[in-house]
């Protein structure tokens, strides 16, 4: 049975697919912060730093696959908060624990969103991401579609630019690019006064009709995560009921 570790396992797609996980006989090693194996608050460099060091002490052995899946919400304030949590935590977590994945070959799992698309490349808050400037991505994240599309925007472009050096070392790096899900946090975003609405609109014009389940959405990361997906590597797998189609038909 295979070993993973998560962050962001308590709530929403991540306790879905841990879940799921687990029931096919995998450990799973959850990093959340208030509940988990390992307790830590990704927005600090230090949270991050603790984080790694706790799954390294429950898996010395190594790791088959790892997904940096927790994440804020647009609707988070101050904003900077989401930068911190959806882009800085998942690089320093992925960089630290790279080695415990390339000892079993392991895979690891970014979550995207299928709003990073709604976000250019050379917006200044996704190049600073890019830099490694957390200081100057703080100062250019000024509102909470920035620091939520334009996080999943870096994310995924830092996966693609990084996949090849990566496959080389033995660990394979893939994406998940869900549409609106049902979790506690979109419930939230629906409640939102400058957020709540656009929720409820692309709901309505997702081409299957409606919102995912986590459970759907879990689905199709154990699949990128198991051994039938071996030879998937760099891709981004948009798990959305057909809305970036819909969206972008002309860009695959």
């Amino acid at each position: 049975m295979a070993t993973y570790a998560m962050t962001g396992g308590a709530t929403g797609i991540g306790a879905a697919l841990k879940e799921q996980l687990r029931e096919q006989g995998d450990t799973v090693i959850v990093v959340d912060i208030k509940e988990g194996d390992v307790v830590a608050d990704l927005s600090s460099p230090e949270g991050r730093q603790a984080a790694v060091a706790g799954v390294r002490e429950l898996a010395p052995e190594g790791l088959d696959g790892f997904i940096p899946c927790a994440g804020l919400g647009s609707h988070i304030k101050p904003p900077t908060l989401i930068a911190q949590v959806n882009f800085f935590a998942v690089i320093e977590t992925i960089e630290g624990l790279r080695d415990l994945v390339a000892k079993k070959n392991g895979s690891i799992l970014l979550v995207s969103s299928n709003s990073a698309p709604m976000i250019e490349n050379d917006n200044p808050f996704v190049q600073a991401c890019l830099a490694g400037d957390e200081a100057a991505a703080m100062e250019a994240c000024t509102d909470g579609h920035t620091g939520y599309a334009g996080s999943k925007r870096a994310i995924t472009l830092w996966m693609r630019r990084n996949v090849a050096e990566y496959a080389g070392g033995g660990v394979r790096m893939n994406a998940v690019a869900p549409g609106i899900t049902m979790t506690a946090m979109t419930e939230e975003i629906s409640q939102d006064e400058e957020f709540g609405e656009a929720i409820k609109q692309f709901a309505e014009i997702t081409p299957v009709g409606g919102s995912a389940q986590p459970e759907q959405i879990a689905s199709a990361m154990r699949y990128l995560l198991s051994p039938e997906a071996n030879f998937i590597c760099g891709s981004i797998l948009f798990v959305d009921g057909g809305t970036d189609a819909m969206m972008r038909p002309d860009i695959f």
